[in-house]
C-alpha cells in the first residue's frame, strides 16, 4: 500500500510539471456530468445483477437442482466467453441504441461471478451444519437463512465485488451504443488523438473502480459474520 501510494505521488509530480494535470482539468465539467452518467449504469446493471444472480445461485445449489446445476452454470461460463462488446452489440440489435441496452448488456457481463460464487459459496457450507441444524429441527428455510447463507455471504461478496468491479471497468464500452459514461472521454480523445481528454475519462473509471471495489469490500467485512469471515 505505500509503495502504490509512492508511486501515484510521484507520478502525480510528473503529470504536474508536464501541465497534464491542467490539461486533464479543463474537462472538469464533463468528468464530473459523465461521471454521473457512469456511476447511474453501474449502479442500475450492478443492482439487477445482484438482485437476479443471487436467487439464481441459491436455486441451483438446491439439492434438487444439482444435476441441472452443473449444466446451467456450463452455459454461464460459454456466455462469459462472448466479448463484452459483442453483447452490447446484441442488445443493440434488439433493443435499439441508448441507455436500455448499455445496462442490459453491462447487466450480462456481470452476472456470471455472482452466480458462480453464491453457488460456490452455498455448496461450500459444510454438511455437518447442516445435518446438525436438521437434527435440531430447524425447517429448510431456517437452515437457509441461519446456517447456509451466513457461512456463504464471504464467497458472495466476493462475487459481487468482483462483478461490480469489472462493471465499472466495462462500462465506458456504453458510449459507443450510445449509453453515455466516462467512455465518451475515453474514446473522443483516442479518435481525436488527445492524451488529455483520454486520462479525463480513463483515470476517474480507474478510480471509481478502486473506490467501488473497497465499499463492497468494507461493507463485506461488517455484514458477514465474525465467526465465519476470515478477515475479522
Amino acid at each position: 500500500m505505500a509503495i502504490a501510494l509512492i508511486v501515484a505521488f510521484s507520478l502525480g509530480i510528473i503529470a504536474q510539471r508536464n501541465g497534464l494535470i491542467d490539461s486533464i482539468g479543463k474537462y472538469r465539467g464533463d468528468i464530473v456530468f459523465l461521471t454521473q452518467q457512469h456511476i447511474k449504469l453501474v449502479a442500475i446493471s450492478g443492482g439487477l445483477a445482484i438482485a437476479v444472480g443471487v436467487p439464481l445461485g441459491l436455486w441451483l445449489s438446491r439439492p434438487g437442482m444439482r444435476r441441472a446445476a452443473e449444466t446451467i452454470m456450463q452455459a454461464l461460463n460459454l456466455g462469459s466467453t462472448i466479448p463484452t462488446l459483442a453483447v452490447l452489440a446484441l442488445a443493440m440489435t434488439f433493443l435499439g441504441i441508448g441507455v436500455v441496452p448499455a445496462i442490459f448488456g453491462l447487466w450480462a457481463a456481470s452476472l456470471l461471478p455472482i452466480v458462480r460464487n453464491t453457488y460456490a459459496g452455498m455448496l461450500g457450507v459444510p454438511a455437518h451444519f447442516i445435518e446438525a441444524a436438521t437434527g435440531m429441527g430447524m425447517r429448510p428455510l431456517q437452515i437457509l437463512s441461519g446456517v447456509e447463507l451466513p457461512n456463504a455471504l464471504f464467497v458472495m461478496f466476493a462475487g459481487i465485488r468482483t462483478a461490480l468491479a469489472v462493471n465499472v471497468g466495462t462500462a465506458p464500452l456504453a458510449f459507443l451504443i450510445g449509453g453515455g459514461g466516462l467512455g465518451e472521454l475515453i474514446f473522443t480523445g483516442i479518435d481525436l488523438n488527445e492524451p488529455s481528454m483520454m486520462l479525463a475519462g480513463a483515470i476517474p473509471t480507474a478510480l471509481l473502480a478502486v473506490l467501488v471495489d473497497y465499499a463492497v469490500g468494507a461493507l463485506a467485512y461488517w455484514v458477514v459474520p465474525r465467526g465465519v469471515n476470515p478477515l475479522r
